[in-house]
């Protein structure tokens, strides 16, 4: 895609963010945006970051990987894809932000891998809201629980949530499944478990970022509306 018209979508989202901020009551440094640059090339990329871009997501271990050596050393990149176990090794160092924890045992991949690369984790655990078959992450009602067991680990923290929201035309019907997410996370700070914080709630994409901002996203994953349709080839 042409810079001139990166530069223009990404300005267009920029305000979709701030309207939204602005109906909900919250101040614009509230929301992070996080532009989701899979599949894309590296000088899209850069086109963005030269706007004052900063946080951007990857889905995939092996794509991630590629592109941090070749972007600027100050990008906060958020693995926002499912992680398998076998993959943690890679990335356990070099990311900002794993969103994507759905279970006891890739968080204990994860605590290992800290240990051995001297870090702290900070990630989300993966909420599946509309239990839906096709997605990855936790039940609703199992969240809590996994916070509790993963609490352990001391070569992780839990930051928050995380969802996919089901792909709907009216971002409206999305609303019902971020309000949850928000009273689930109200509920599991209220808990107080020691390594657990509910600071971070991302959640709302590219058709569904506007609602899951006036619910209380925190960070928004926004891929489409600024990059463009995905090659799903790669």
């Amino acid at each position: 895609m042409r810079a001139d018209d990166l530069r223009n979508n990404l300005s267009e989202v920029e305000r979709r963010v701030t309207e939204a901020c602005k109906r909900a009551g919250r101040d614009r440094s509230e929301v992070t945006l996080i532009a989701v640059s899979k599949t894309k090339p590296v000088e899209d990329l850069q086109t963005i970051y030269d706007t004052g871009v900063r946080d951007f997501g990857e889905n995939k271990v092996q794509e991630l990987t590629g592109k941090i050596p070749e972007m600027p050393a100050d990008i906060d990149w958020h693995l926002i894809g499912h992680l398998q176990r076998n993959k943690v090794k890679y990335i356990v160092d070099k990311v900002k932000l794993i969103h994507s924890v759905d279970s006891y045992r890739l968080a204990e991949e994860i605590n290992i891998q800290a240990k051995k690369h001297g870090v702290i984790v900070p990630i989300l655990i993966e909420v599946n809201a509309a239990n839906e078959a096709t997605k990855f992450g936790v039940k609703l009602e199992e969240a809590k629980q996994l916070c509790e067991e993963i609490s352990h680990l001391d070569g992780i923290h839990i930051e928050g949530l995380m969802t996919i929201a089901p792909n709907v035309v009216v971002s409206e019907e999305n609303r019902q499944i971020f309000h949850k997410i928000k009273d689930l996370s109200v509920d599991i700070a209220n808990e107080n478990i020691d390594n657990v914080d509910m600071n971070i709630l991302s959640m709302g994409m590219t058709n569904d970022f506007e609602v899951a901002i006036e619910e209380g996203a925190t960070h928004v994953r926004v891929g489409t509306a600024i990059f463009g349709e995905r090659n799903y080839n790669i």
